[in-house]
């Protein structure tokens, strides 16, 4: 018999008789458990070798027998759950921890953070909510982008901490002097997850499901010809010279997955275990770049955690804390940071209502007023924007006072939920100026299309930065349906000639500054204004090392590591 089979009709007896010593029959004991007497007694016999019972017979045809439940079924679950984790059996810890989901958490609580189990090292990490489908071209979330990037691998990729795109499949590329071809030259044994061998072939035929995605098109427009010239050499030809394609390469749309089979990648870690309760990662045997130290991470979702209890592992979606239970009162802030991504305001001139001069106007009453100082969000959480990136200064704007704001407004907003907050206050403030704020709210993390964002006259949202931020804000105005749906046509054609004036500048610097002189105009006009940046924070008890915070608030899962047991005498267990 099963062991969770086994303790659900334990739980059944127990929840009926209790831990008292009880008087009971054998029939009445099959009839609790739906079967045969014969049965009933090779499970009592089961249960009391197990010593969850003791069970006295007594001689006779319907004779009563003493029978005295030992232990509660929460201290059966929790021992086991214990064993199955120490032996490394995650699922059947996963089945264990399913009998009683409303207290998961108290069952996992001992058993997170990073330990070694089975002898290797593993990262438990509770978390709040269920996780969206891992797909590079559908997911939305946070944790769930920086969980792709873990599990799939581009011709290129991004290192924590440097903004410059690093080799990845590609050992190395090439471009033409004309900045039209682009020469990418693939490691050789190269392989999926599953251990099958990675080919430029399959590669190739990824890139082309990608050139016709919605999600990736934009990044991969300006490629007139995709083709294998030798089996470790993928080959980009371009309508245009294109001095962004690394980063391209290297963004979440551009990610490889295998052709046949999306959910399979190339990257450090694979998915092994993907349930509603359980997320599961295992280090890549055959990864081709340095492996990391952890062997495996697991999310264990808990979504009925309380945000005040001690041992919570997310307080706040910028918030990490790892580690057990009984260590919290030791974990303390390992990395902080300023996210480089903010929550923005977007003035939508294409619905044709709210002019330019009653944009800034609104902008300047925002930051007379001190409305984002006063929001009432602990200032540990979010920090009001000064700067869309470092030297990117956000204007003061001052508009003629007798400019009037349109008599009614409509506002769409969309997670995180600090916006709620921005939202009432904004409609205080505009209300004292003659202006009634309709506020509409939209669940998704990700505007849905044109049509949606151009019903509205002002639009909230967040906009996440990666390790490249000049690259990441690039690529944002050609992916996000935002800019299509609040730009009148000709801004609209102005934004794409000058996006690809801007790419073909061979040397960093004026590309760079000529992305910055455009955004600056943006947000001359008010129609993109930074809010406010959160404050990104990682703590952990002093054992668990090697924690990096990523740009996105995350942390390098390739770099953390754990030190082995030790014994009593201070050396290597070999437990």
């Amino acid at each position: 018999m099963r062991l969770t089979h086994r303790l659900s009709q334990y739980q059944r007896l127990y929840l009926q008789l209790g831990s008292t010593p009880v008087a009971i029959t054998i029939g009445e004991l099959a009839a609790m458990f739906y079967c045969s007497e014969r049965h009933a007694r090779t499970l009592v016999q089961q249960l009391q070798d197990q010593g969850w019972l003791s069970w006295q017979s007594q001689p006779g045809r319907g004779k009563r027998a003493c029978l005295h439940c030992l232990k509660t079924p929460d201290e059966l679950r929790a021992a086991h759950l214990q064993r199955l984790l120490q032996e490394g059996d995650h699922q059947g810890a996963l089945e264990m921890a399913q009998l009683d989901p409303q207290h998961l958490q108290e069952l996992l609580s001992p058993h997170l953070g990073g330990q070694w189990q089975a002898g290797s090292p593993t990262l438990r990490i509770p978390y709040y909510r269920t996780l969206e489908s891992l797909d590079p071209l559908t997911l939305t979330g946070r944790a769930e982008q920086h969980l792709v990037a873990t599990l799939h691998a581009g011709l290129t990729r991004f290192i924590t901490g440097n903004p410059e795109p690093q080799s990845d499949l590609a050992h190395h590329w090439q471009i033409s002097h004309d900045g039209l071809r682009w020469q990418f030259f693939l490691r050789s044994q190269l392989r999926w997850h599953n251990g099958e061998p990675l080919t430029g072939q399959q590669l190739l035929q990824t890139l082309e499901k990608l050139q016709q995605h919605p999600r990736s098109q934009p990044s991969l427009a300006n490629v007139a010809n995709l083709s294998l010239p030798h089996p470790l050499c993928l080959q980009f030809d371009l309508q245009h010279p294109d001095y962004w394609l690394a980063h391209r390469l290297a963004e979440l749309p551009c990610l490889l997955t295998h052709p046949d089979a999306s959910g399979m990648g190339a990257g450090p870690f694979k998915l092994t275990l993907n349930q509603p309760h359980l997320v599961r990662l295992e280090q890549h045997p055959f990864y081709h770049l340095q492996h990391p130290y952890l062997e495996s991470i697991e999310y264990w979702i808990t979504p009925e955690l309380n945000v005040g209890d001690a041992y919570t592992s997310c307080q706040h979606p910028v918030r990490i804390t790892l580690g057990q239970q009984e260590e919290m009162a030791l974990a303390r802030p390992v990395q902080r940071s300023m996210s480089l991504g903010w929550c923005y305001l977007a003035v939508n001139l294409k619905h044709g209502v709210l002019s330019e001069a009653q944009g800034k106007k609104l902008l300047m009453l925002i930051q007379r007023s001190g409305l984002l100082a006063n929001l009432p969000v602990p200032n540990s959480v979010i920090t009001p924007s000064h700067e869309m990136l470092p030297g990117w200064a956000i204007p003061l704007h001052q508009a003629d006072e007798d400019i009037a704001l349109p008599a009614k407004l409509t506002l769409l907003y969309r997670p995180p939920v600090e916006l709620e907050t921005v939202t009432v206050a904004l409609q205080q403030l505009l209300a004292q100026h003659g202006c009634e704020l309709e506020l509409r709210y939209y669940a998704g993390k990700r505007w849905q299309s044109t049509e949606q964002i151009e019903q509205a006259d002002l639009l909230l949202a967040d906009n996440l930065i990666g390790e490249s931020p000049e690259a990441t804000l690039e690529s944002w105005l050609r992916q996000d349906t935002l800019w299509r749906g609040i730009l009148p046509d000709a801004r609209w054609q102005h934004q794409q000639q000058t996006l690809q004036q801007i790419q073909q500048l061979p040397a960093q610097p004026p590309r760079y500054q000529q992305l910055k002189d455009y955004y600056q105009q943006l947000m001359a006009a008010a129609i993109i204004t930074p809010l406010f940046h959160y404050q990104y924070q990682i703590s952990a008890p002093p054992r668990i090392h090697g924690v990096t915070l990523t740009a996105h608030g995350w942390f390098d899962f390739c770099q953390a590591w754990l030190p082995p047991p030790v014994d009593t005498m201070g050396s290597p267990s070999t437990n």
